[in-house]
């Protein structure tokens, strides 16, 4: 008999573009990526901070570029996929989220999170998804969602929103795109520690309510986040599309 063997992690070859990539679940993706053989650009609205995490990838010696560039800004966007080699890997991990209870939320607030957490997700992809169809190559593309995405909680409707489009979205975009052999995922966190999730932590009420629910007992470490997206960049998962890979402890498990 022969013996099945499993496919490879490896994405030796492959470009990736990796949006917020500079700090949180979007370092660890970009880092990830990387080690895994990938030739991978950090995408960040900041310069100096673009300029910091490639170099260190550079001597760390992993293979990084970097790009400062608005992802709410579709035109430059599509002017710089267009310009460069097609990316085979796209990671959508630019967010915010402006918590407030329903009654809170404002017209500004809530153009601010649909701007990056959906609009940007749909445009970017769309850039990337152009090149690799114009050349014919298959991809890979996965959101950052949220366990949000699939429940919700206090002062969460606005950001809780903004998910579950996202969850829409990627199973839209993956019935479109199968034929291409793009396949489209997402990767829902719990509360992962991050700077930006620092300040809502330090609450101990906040806190305690958190590892509440999270049936592992502990809070989500960016380390947490790095296999699952090797997982799904590579061909290792190369059946998977329109599906979302839940990494929230249990949280969604009741």
């Amino acid at each position: 008999m022969t013996l099945p063997r499993t496919p490879s992690f490896r994405l030796d070859g492959k470009r990736a573009l990796v949006t917020g990539g500079t700090r949180g679940i979007g370092l660890g993706a970009a880092v990830a990526l990387a080690e895994a053989g990938a030739a991978v650009t950090i995408a960040a609205r900041t310069a100096a901070d673009v300029t910091t995490v490639v170099e260190q990838f550079s001597a760390a010696g992993l293979a990084a570029e970097g790009v400062a560039i608005d992802i709410t800004d579709t035109d430059a966007v599509r002017a710089f996929v267009e310009e460069v080699e097609p990316f085979q890997v796209l990671v959508n991990s630019a967010g915010t989220g402006r918590h407030s209870s329903f009654a809170d939320i404002t017209p500004a607030n809530y153009q601010a999170v649909m701007d990056i957490n959906l609009s940007a997700t749909l445009f970017v992809s769309q850039a990337v998804v152009a090149r690799l169809t114009e050349v014919g190559l298959p991809g890979s593309i996965i959101h950052i969602s949220s366990q949000m995405g699939h429940v919700s909680g206090p002062d969460r409707a606005l950001y809780s929103a903004s998910k579950f489009a996202v969850e829409g979205l990627s199973k839209g975009m993956a019935i479109d795109l199968g034929r291409h052999n793009i396949r489209v995922n997402t990767i829902c966190p719990t509360f992962i520690e991050t700077d930006l999730t620092a300040k809502n932590l330090s609450n101990p009420e906040f806190r305690s309510w958190v590892l509440s629910k999270i049936k592992l007992g502990r809070l989500g470490r960016v380390e947490d986040i790095m296999g699952p997206i090797v997982f799904l960049a590579s061909d290792a998962a190369a059946l998977v599309t329109g599906t979302s890979l839940l990494v929230d402890g249990g949280w969604t498990a009741e």
